[in-house]
């Protein structure tokens, strides 16, 4: 009797389950296959189904909480997050007993989940196939996190792919990956809709950061979308700092940029303070204004012939309509003179209206004006495009900046007066560098002040540097940066 009383509650909490979702328990788990199964976008029922249509027997609990009860953990976090290396490598154990995937919702319905979190254990293929099928059907997900998860390369690119058709997926965290390929730029690609994303702690070295460099921006490409981007702990050194330098050049969107504990000395440090000041183009970057800049030179002269022709084609119209009243004119004046002169006789009387309906077809020529009208309309229109494009490609393209200029017989760009932090704490950063940082601060300071916030502290400079204050009185007390803000860019999320 006991094990049918256990069998009743179990089938009873089963019903209960499927009634939070609207499902009955043989809709919840239909025959079908892995591929078939139409996701609910609640993950405590989409999750072990999936895993059940898979044949995986050992499947990791889901915990969903709502924000109340994540908030100790997260603030735990986000405080070791401005801990040492060694913190920062913690082994994730004592946080999670078991695998375990937490989920953070926004209310009481099982459907408004908000955040995902993996750590501290290893994601396995069939496991990262089945989140990647259930993260589209997730309608509120505005980030998910992989720590220590054990990811590869290949489940990078399909994240990277399954991103794109996540409604609200904005924030990805990927920390303590170590990807041989170091697919972690194709997170940034141009397509890409992350608005955050942290990297920390992934080994990404200096060519891991030349590809995230290029991603961020080329003399012919660029990132617009994402906003801040957490690269602490990687070991990218003064190479990797040159290349994340040059990923700057061009790129307009970045507001958050971390690059402390990484190993970057002065010469990395110079290539990054060169970049907030104003700086030569090199080869490639004029080639790429010069084309830039006959390709509005094109539209624009477009555009003005465009105008030309619609003009003459209106004055041909007019002149076409004129010449119809006129003959209307002259068939009503001579109406006129023939009622005059022959007023007894009838039957000259048809003549008039013979004549007036010799007028019609002159009257069908105007309006077909009408449509040569609607044609030199839709010439305007598309005139009018091409230079909005050629507008737009100016408004967003850093070369086609009013301010560029000739100096020293080399064209000159204002400088990255977009990204608002950076982080360049704990690294080998000494007083030589200090001076660089000042001029690019006083610059944007006779310009418009953009960087607001620069961290320097633990690096090889007496905390006293009369240098290193000075560029503290420059970003101190500009803007206080909230402690979301600040949350957000160290965690990606």
């Amino acid at each position: 009797m006991s094990r049918k009383k256990q069998a009743k509650e179990k089938a009873n909490q089963d019903d209960e389950a499927s009634k939070n979702s609207g499902l009955t328990v043989n809709e919840a788990i239909p025959a079908q296959t892995f591929d078939e199964y139409q996701c609910t976008g609640n993950m405590e029922i989409d999750f072990p189904v999936l895993c059940a249509l898979l044949n995986m027997k050992s499947i990791p609990e889901i915990c969903s909480k709502q924000p109340d009860f994540c908030t100790e953990t997260e603030t735990a976090e986000t405080e070791a997050e401005d801990t040492d290396d060694n913190q920062s490598q913690i082994n994730a154990s004592h946080l999670w007993s078991k695998p375990c995937i937490n989920v953070e919702l926004e209310n009481e319905d099982p459907l408004s989940a908000k955040r995902v979190k993996i750590s501290g254990w290893k994601v396995n293929k069939q496991l990262f196939r089945v989140l990647q099928k259930m993260l589209p059907s997730m309608n509120q997900l505005l980030s998910i996190q992989f720590w220590q998860a054990g990811l590869t390369d290949q489940m990078v690119i399909s994240l990277t792919n399954t991103a794109s058709l996540c409604s609200s997926l904005r924030a990805v965290t990927l920390e303590g990956n170590h990807l041989l390929e170091q697919s972690f730029h194709l997170l940034l690609s141009e397509g890409s809709v992350l608005t955050h994303l942290s990297l920390r702690n992934n080994r990404i070295g200096a060519e891991g950061a030349r590809l995230i460099g290029s991603a961020l921006s080329t003399s012919t490409t660029a990132n617009k979308t994402l906003l801040s981007l957490n690269l602490t702990f990687n070991s990218v050194g003064d190479a990797g700092a040159a290349h994340f330098a040059r990923g700057l050049r061009l790129n307009r969107t970045l507001l958050f940029l971390s690059l402390a504990n990484n190993q970057i000395g002065d010469s990395g440090a110079a290539l990054l303070a060169e970049v907030l000041g104003e700086f030569p183009l090199n080869h490639e970057e004029v080639v790429e204004r010069r084309k830039l800049l006959l390709q509005r030179a094109n539209a624009l002269s477009f555009r003005a012939d465009s105008e030309q022709l619609s003009t003459s084609q209106l004055g041909s119209t007019q002149n076409m309509s004129l010449s119809v009243s006129k003959g209307d004119n002259k068939g009503i004046s001579k109406k006129k003179e023939t009622s005059r002169k022959d007023v007894k006789t009838p039957e000259i009387k048809e003549k008039p209206q013979k004549k007036a309906s010799d007028v019609k077809p002159t009257l069908g020529k105007g309006g077909k004006s009408g449509g040569k009208d609607r044609q030199s309309s839709t010439q305007e229109d598309k005139s009018s495009t091409s230079l909005n494009e050629a507008e737009l490609v100016e408004a967003v393209n850093p070369l086609l900046e009013q301010l560029v200029h000739h100096k020293d017989g080399q064209l000159f760009l204002p400088g990255n007066t977009t990204l608002a932090s950076l982080n360049l704490a704990g690294n080998r950063i000494t007083e030589r560098s200090l001076p660089l940082f000042l001029a690019a601060l006083e610059t944007q300071e006779d310009e418009e002040r953009c960087l607001l916030r620069l961290c320097l502290q633990r690096n090889l400079f007496p905390a006293e540097s009369s240098c290193y204050m000075k560029i503290k009185d420059l970003t101190d007390g500009l803007v206080k940066i909230s402690s979301e803000t600040m949350e957000e860019e160290g965690r990606g999320a």
